[in-house]
């Protein structure tokens, strides 16, 4: 899981509509014991909280402290997670694997898109009355599914 968690996050209530979302789904995959891993993306570079561990109750506390600011860094948090993603396929190649991304999509630029070769959904979190529409075309180019967080 890939959380954008960057400055633009904040505008109308982004992040925190993301982190209702996320919550409910932190406490799916720990009611089904899933192993997850989960990467924050803000300020200068993306940060682990979970690697391959069984979903805890313990990342409640997480989520509540979970803010926006900084940049953007969801390229260099992609290209984190295609490498585990990959690590992981080889370690335990029976492990089903699904990604999931929450993001506004905001990027300035998205050419350099890493190969995830794993299914997966991103979800749209782009809020307000103007908005660019990028993270359908990189849910596009990163080969995803794609949903906007009003339809959950």
């Amino acid at each position: 899981m890939i959380v954008d968690a960057s400055a633009s996050t904040r505008r109308h209530r982004a992040l925190t509509d993301a982190k209702g979302l996320l919550a409910q789904l932190l406490d799916d995959a720990y009611r089904q014991r899933a192993r997850m891993a989960l990467l924050t993306a803000s300020g200068q570079s993306p940060k682990w909280q979970v690697q391959g561990l069984k979903a805890a109750k313990s990342l409640a506390g997480w989520l509540d402290q979970l803010g926006a600011g900084g940049g953007t860094p969801l390229l260099a948090a992609l290209g984190e997670a295609a490498q585990w993603l990959a690590a992981r396929r080889t370690r335990f190649p029976t492990e089903q694997q699904r990604l999931l991304v929450l993001t506004d999509g905001r990027l300035k630029e998205i050419a350099a898109l890493p190969s995830l070769d794993c299914p997966g959904l991103l979800v749209d979190i782009e809020r307000g009355p103007i908005r660019l529409g990028r993270a359908r075309e990189l849910a596009q180019r990163l080969c995803l599914d794609y949903r906007h967080i009003d339809s959950f």
